[in-house]
């Protein structure tokens, strides 16, 4: 038996007055109604209705338990109409977790016109960067991993790329511009510093062959463990640094920048959207992740364009940045 709509149908019984009505509003018959109020009252082990040819009446026990069947039935009706509401005009709050640098450069640039398209949903956005993040904690967290990334959580890819050696031309006129590996190791370099670790070597891939891969002694003299610290010292010329190409990208072609050492890169890795659970996703979350990659792919687009037509060959031939 369906508790649920036993208890619908004698309360629509007993607004309507008869067995009859309470069919014609519920468009079942009047034999389902009959049975459905019956079960009811046998699963209770009470009379709920005083039935006659003339007219239908509440016992005392059905009188008590039409008041807890009122109360039940509104909020069952209130968070359906809630979750309805919530679903259907994509409103609420979503809680996201990024570390800084998606934070600011994944994130960030995409809530104007997310927000204009979805003007009723909220973002709450927590920015730090956890060794182990808890997922569990959020309705959508953004990581960075390497592209053989294989966690046991629940995540969606939502763009590769892979991170390059950049400078100041200021920096390379006065220190000159590295030809070759073992020249990088006299540079100063400005070295990202993951977990509290204090890397000496630069693992360097060859951009055109995965499996060329070297491990370098470099000179360090700055560490950091935020992108944005390292990207502002390259820019005032401290060292060579090592950047995701979307993120340099904008300062390449203004010419601020420059590559260095191509085809050589420092890592490949990915962007992902990890989620709580597989089930009960909020359509919200899933809005959010769809404009993340139609973001992402828009600008990977644009940056392909706006390399078009640059004299230097390593800015014209950065990889075109897709989501998978």
């Amino acid at each position: 038996m369906d508790r649920l709509q036993s208890m619908r149908v004698f309360q629509q019984v007993v607004d309507d007055g008869s067995f009859a009505a309470a069919a014609r509003t519920l468009d079942i018959s009047p034999a389902a109604v009959t049975r459905l109020v019956a079960d009811l009252e046998e699963h209770l082990g009470t009379r709920l209705l005083q039935r006659s040819t003339r007219r239908l009446s509440l016992t005392q026990a059905g009188e008590t338990y039409l008041g807890k069947v009122r109360s039940i039935l509104q909020d069952i009706d209130e968070a359906h109409a809630a979750t309805s509401s919530d679903t259907v005009d994509l409103s609420g709050v979503l809680r996201l977790q990024a570390p800084p640098v998606l934070a600011s450069y994944a994130i960030a640039p995409l809530i104007a016109g997310f927000r204009e398209r979805y003007p009723k949903i909220l973002i709450d956005l927590d920015v730090w960067s956890p060794k182990d993040p808890p997922i569990e904690d959020y309705d959508l967290t953004l990581l960075s991993a390497a592209d053989d990334f294989d966690a046991n959580i629940i995540a969606r890819k939502i763009i590769d790329s892979q991170a390059i050696l950049v400078a100041t031309p200021a920096y390379l006129a006065k220190r000159g511009t590295p030809i070759s590996l073992e020249e990088l190791a006299t540079h100063e370099c400005l070295r990202l510093k993951p977990f509290g670790e204090r890397p000496k070597s630069w693992r360097m891939w060859c951009e055109m062959d995965k499996e060329t891969m070297v491990d370098l002694d470099v000179h360090s003299v700055l560490w950091a463990n935020h992108t944005d610290t390292l990207l502002r010292a390259a820019l005032e010329g401290a060292g060579i640094t090592s950047m995701p190409v979307d993120l340099a990208a904008a300062y390449l072609t203004r010419g601020e920048l420059v590559r260095v050492l191509y085809p050589w890169i420092t890592g490949r890795f990915s962007m992902y959207a990890a989620l709580p659970s597989r089930k009960y996703i909020p359509q919200r979350t899933r809005v959010f992740m769809d404009y993340l990659i139609e973001f992402a792919r828009k600008r990977a687009t644009e940056l392909v364009q706006n390399c078009v037509g640059c004299q230097d060959e390593s800015l014209i031939q950065l990889p075109v940045l897709m989501p998978e």
